[in-house]
């Protein structure tokens, strides 16, 4: 169930946040960073929530971001919130 959930959020981040050129590259950067803890199977899924919650937050009160993104970035920390 969580591993779903997990897949589900990294498509999300990859396809809406890395991929998207609008973004600042300091944001999409942590977004790969986070993206790159929630595939580090050797870890327990609440810790690689834990870990991307953290890099997250960091960048989502940055004032560069788009308002869509930042959406998106809130979305994303609610259902990881909830692994």
């Amino acid at each position: 169930m969580s591993e779903e959930r997990i897949q589900q959020i990294i498509q999300v981040l990859k396809e809406q946040v890395v991929q998207d050129t609008i973004v600042p590259r300091n944001i999409r950067r942590a977004a790969e960073q986070a993206i790159e803890r929630l595939m580090d199977r050797s870890v327990d899924a609440t810790v690689r929530a834990a870990d991307a919650i953290a890099i997250l937050e960091e960048i989502s009160e940055d004032p560069n971001m788009p308002l869509h993104t930042r959406t998106i970035i809130w979305e994303v920390l609610g259902a990881l919130e909830q692994i």
